[in-house]
């Protein structure tokens, strides 16, 4: 996944094998993934839209909590490099750049289980509240 604009982890229970361990988050303009560190178990999400959105939060609450988490990245709208919201719910994904808003709203597509290679060096993130 080349031209990647997130990529980070937060540690949490894994869905899958329910262990604590780092999710690892990537995010580019036609992909985003989010695998377990521990089992491997990867969830992939394509994009739906891409736009400028002041409205509000675009990710639907699922079964488990929504990840709100914050990192560091260059806006690809406005080329801004700051803060940009990160949104994970079960079946949506949402990154939006704080200074432009301009958001990436990805939804769920498939799932599989394996370990690859997508664990070098993720920046960690902030967890918001």
């Amino acid at each position: 996944m080349s031209g990647r604009f997130i990529f980070t982890k937060y540690r949490t229970d894994c869905y899958h094998c329910r262990k604590i361990a780092d999710q690892i988050i990537t995010a580019v303009p036609y992909q985003a993934q989010v695998a377990c560190d521990n089992c491997g178990a990867t969830r992939v999400f394509i994009p739906r839209i891409e736009d400028v959105d002041t409205a509000g939060i675009l990710s639907k609450i699922g079964k488990y909590p929504v990840w709100e988490l914050e990192q560091e990245t260059t806006c690809r709208n406005c080329q801004v490099t700051g803060p940009h919201g990160i949104i994970v719910s079960t079946r949506y994904l949402t990154v939006r750049c704080r200074h432009c808003q301009f958001t990436h709203f990805y939804k769920f597509d498939l799932e599989y289980m394996a370990k690859d290679e997508v664990k070098s060096d993720p920046v960690p993130v902030t967890h918001t509240p």
